[in-house]
């Protein structure tokens, strides 16, 4: 017989969209491990959804296991036979567990001792047989959030309503929560019926029958025809945003885009919050001109067919207007706010009990960026600026507007300040000092606000260390790695001479001021710098540093986080493309390997104890090369700095070919010890050239 399709279909209660896609994923990983395990060959595994269904088919699945031979090992020869030479009761005994006869068993040599083996021949089970199985699988998907339903014990994302289980025209002998597997699927909830699948391969043709897009890409790629289509004929300009894209294909089976309208005059109210109620509240797509100018129109995905589309469009224009006209009462009341009372209302809004208020935040912030601003050397009127920035920073936390949609914060803040007069620099601080949000979000356009945003991430990061609030494994409630990565890319944009463990001090120092830290400063700077290694770790992998040269550069005190990637970048292009490097390497590498035997003193060299020549040039040259890599790194120059290290390279050739570091003398000894020390501290400033992999030519 030849191979067959398998289809299995979970149908359930409407899921939330949100939850769709990753079980979906789920659901094909599992099939795909659980065939490996049970050793079934097949061509593909595609997996399918909607709201109410999860499945999987399975192309040309073999109609059992492959046969397959199995060697067992069982007593040592001198147990397997009795003194005349006969088999003893324990091989016996094995043979009759392997199920064969005693003439099966033959004796191999394992490592200088004879033992008994025999092969047995294995038939494989039939595959309906191991599909009966499933019903675990099934049951093994996890989601964010369960429930339970009737008398059983299964938490699951939905009550299960169907399971549909065919191994070609063959029905799956299988009952998952208490329903028992069938050939019967369900179409679309209102224009789709019962129907009967003949064969696990017409899935998706019995589906769409019943008005089902059963698979997910074919169903978003008609959204997608359907938005560019009708922005075509109206020339619109239709924005997609592929979150919401994705979205609105989980909540449909069988779509139908359509359009509405608005009344103009809810354009007085910021095109953010409109967009922002459209999308968020409704689920629509706005509307643009060429321009990039909002039109009084949304654009929505039905989930049915064209039929009866004007009393949809009505239906949806009527829940639209109460939306609007929300955001237009919230807009307006905000706008009878003064800022600085707003500002002042933070006192009352509770930040974390252990940190106090957002008012609190808001004074750490300020202080914060004030120092960071001494620190660029700012003027007089950035500083003013920054200063009045980072106190409006959070105000419009109070607002109507912000409270329904707290996504728009920053935003509703720029344009509440703006309208109340402030400075163009001072409003769009306002909203760029949160970001970037995320990893491919905008970063802030000006110093000012580049400077706010620093100091608010590294506010809320130090804050949290400071009172144990530390990430672990996946647990991280409070954001702290994506505000780090934050930090960490302003501060590589900017390419300020500002290095992270300054500026870990100074939020310490404010934080010790105001007497929130429950645990020692030092403590908490030492996780904060291993935390941040690990977030400088994944900017140095984006711009494509290899491994060694990541660990070489991070095993280096923590600098300018603009120069630790250049430098990152610098040395793996030296290590690819310069053939002189490996020298240098293995020259400074020798240095910081005998140094690591030199006792933990600050103590240096002596020089009245030096014996030759070469150990007063290699001191004398790292001297100078000291200053040269001081210059180079204040410049923000890492070739600058690995050029003065260079100049070392002569004089470590010249000392290692003359001193013996471990002399007989012990003074002499510790001495050269010292002296290699001090040049190793100078080397590991730049980088661990022993995390340096070379690769040998095949």
């Amino acid at each position: 017989m030849s191979n067959r399709t398998f289809l299995i279909e979970i149908g359930l209660e409407e899921m939330p969209a949100r939850f769709i896609t990753d079980a979906m994923n789920q659901l094909e990983e599992k099939m795909t491990d659980w065939l490996g395990e049970n050793r079934l060959n097949y061509t593909s595994v595609e997996a399918f959804s909607t709201p109410r269904r999860l499945a999987v088919l399975v192309s040309d699945l073999a109609e059992k296991q492959d046969d397959r031979s199995e060697e067992a090992k069982g007593p040592s020869k001198k147990i397997a036979l009795d003194d005349e030479g006969n088999w003893s009761k324990a091989a016996q005994g094995f043979a009759r567990g392997q199920k064969c006869d005693v003439n099966d068993l033959y004796f191999k040599d394992v490592k200088g001792e004879e033992y008994v083996f025999v092969t047995r021949f294995i038939p494989g089970k039939a595959s309906i047989q191991l599909l009966s199985e499933l019903h675990e699988l099934i049951s093994g998907l996890t989601f964010p959030k369960n429930m339970r339903w009737g008398s059983g014990s299964l938490r699951y994302v939905r009550p299960i309503k169907w399971v549909a289980a065919l191994f070609g025209n063959e029905i799956v002998d299988m009952n998952a929560a208490g329903v028992q597997a069938s050939n019967v699927t369900y179409g679309h909830r209102f224009l789709g019926d019962r129907s009967i699948i003949e064969e696990a391969s017409d899935y998706r043709f019995a589906l769409l029958k019943e008005h089902v897009l059963a698979d997910p890409v074919e169903r978003k790629q008609a959204i997608r025809k359907q938005l560019e289509e009708l922005a075509a004929s109206e020339g619109w300009v239709i924005p997609i945003d592929e979150d919401l894209l994705e979205e609105v294909n989980n909540l449909v089976e069988y779509p139908t885009v359509l359009y509405g309208t608005f009344d103009e005059s809810f354009l007085r109210v910021p095109d953010d919050v409109l967009v922002t109620s459209m999308k968020e509240h409704q689920r629509y797509f706005p509307v643009q001109d060429s321009s990039g100018n909002l039109l009084p129109y949304f654009v929505t995905v039905r989930n049915g067919d064209h039929r009866h589309l004007e009393n949809v469009q009505k239906g949806n224009e009527k829940v639209l207007r109460a939306r609007l006209a929300d955001s237009e009462f919230f807009f307006n009341e905000d706008l009878k706010l003064d800022i600085d009372e707003a500002a002042g209302k933070l006192e009352n809004v509770v930040y974390h009990e252990e940190l106090g208020s957002i008012g609190d935040k808001v004074r750490r912030v300020k202080t914060l960026a004030l120092t960071i601003a001494d620190r660029l050397n700012l003027g007089e009127q950035e500083k003013k600026t920054v200063e009045r920035a980072a106190q409006l920073s959070k105000f419009d936390l109070v607002t109507h507007m912000v409270d329904e949609f707290p996504e728009l914060e920053g935003r509703m803040g720029e344009v509440y300040a703006e309208k109340a007069g402030e400075s163009s620099e001072v409003t769009s601080a306002i909203r760029e000092h949160y970001l970037p949000r995320h990893g491919k979000d905008d970063l802030p356009g000006s110093a000012v606000s580049a400077v706010i945003s620093v100091a608010d991430k590294l506010d809320t990061v130090v804050t949290s260390f400071g009172i144990g609030q530390i990430p672990t494994g996946s647990q991280d409630p409070h954001g702290l790695r994506r505000l780090t990565a934050g930090a960490v890319a302003v501060l590589h944009d900017r390419k300020w001479n500002l290095e992270l463990p300054s500026l870990f001090d100074d939020a310490l120092s404010v934080c010790e001021q105001r007497g929130i830290l429950k645990r020692s400063p030092e403590e908490v700077k030492e996780d904060l710098l291993s935390f941040a290694r690990l977030r400088i770790k994944t900017l140095l992998q984006e711009r494509g540093v290899r491994y060694d040269m990541i660990e070489a550069v991070l095993s280096a005190e923590l600098a300018r986080v603009d120069t630790l990637v250049e430098k990152g970048v610098f040395l793996t292009e030296k290590a690819e493309n310069s053939p002189e490097f490996k020298g240098a390497v293995e020259a400074f590498s020798r240095v910081t390997n005998i140094a690591s035997k030199a006792a933990d003193s600050d103590k240096g060299p002596v020089s009245d104890l030096f014996e030759k020549e070469e150990e007063r040039e290699l001191f004398e040259k790292t001297a100078e090369v000291k200053v040269l890599v001081k210059t180079a790194r204040e410049d923000g120059n890492p070739a600058g700095e690995f050029e003065a290290l260079r100049k070392l390279e002569p004089a470590i050739h010249t000392y290692f070919d003359n001193i013996m570091v471990m002399a007989k003398d012990e003074a002499v000894k510790k001495n050269r010890l010292a002296q290699m020390k001090q040049t190793a501290e100078l080397i590991l400033s730049f980088a661990d050239f022993q995390a340096v992999v070379f690769h040998s030519e095949s």
